[in-house]
């Protein structure tokens, strides 16, 4: 079958208002492995355009709080979360935070962090999957840092060599780690997840 960027996913995340059909990626995520609940701190990382955190925010409900940064704006406007427009690999998340969120809007740690971070991708199979395993290390230093106890740690990953090396530093961190290629990822795609419970810090 031919590439479709208007596939069933797509028509199906415009029929739902959500910012892109990669919200359906994060629901199978969650409905397998319940790791959003009311009144949870949620870190998404690479949330542009905005679908993951238009799931989280309604999934925390107005108790909880979602803090959603991207290289680019999020066009979105939800009552439980923040948009920060920043780039990890320069700016401190407890700098970003410090400067973007009023007091107490935010609260340390968090009991979720999702990263669907990816690289822009060149067509040269092996850089794109070096640089997506450099986003993927770098979504867990902040994990390291910010995330609570037993708190739950979602990456996104293009499959590559890496892979066995990154999931075994992962299960040295984490009580359980699955691995799920969702249902909605495009047939073309390398991409998988990693869900990642029980922070032991």
């Amino acid at each position: 079958m031919a590439y479709n960027p208007k596939d069933y996913f797509f028509q199906k995340a415009k029929a739902q208002n959500y910012a892109a059909r990669s919200i359906f990626k994060l629901e199978e995520i969650d409905q397998r492995f319940k790791i959003l609940k009311p009144g949870f701190n949620v870190l998404d990382l690479g949330a542009a355009p905005g679908s993951w955190s238009q799931y989280a925010s309604k999934k925390v409900g107005p108790k909880g709080r979602v803090l959603g940064i991207d290289l680019a704006p999020i066009k979105l406007t939800l009552p439980n979360a923040i948009f920060v427009v920043a780039d990890l690999r320069n700016d401190p998340l407890d700098k970003i935070i410090g400067q973007h969120t009023s007091q107490g809007s935010i609260t340390l740690p968090f009991d979720v962090v999702l990263s669907d971070m990816a690289p822009k991708t060149t067509g040269i199979r092996v850089t794109d999957q070096t640089r997506s395993v450099e986003l993927c290390e770098l979504a867990l230093d902040i994990a390291k840092q910010f995330l609570r106890p037993n708190g739950t740690f979602v990456c996104k990953l293009f499959h590559s060599e890496e892979f066995e090396g990154f999931r075994n530093s992962l299960k040295l961190l984490f009580d359980r780690v699955e691995v799920l290629r969702p249902k909605s990822t495009r047939k073309e795609s390398k991409e998988i997840f990693f869900i990642c419970l029980s922070f032991r810090t």
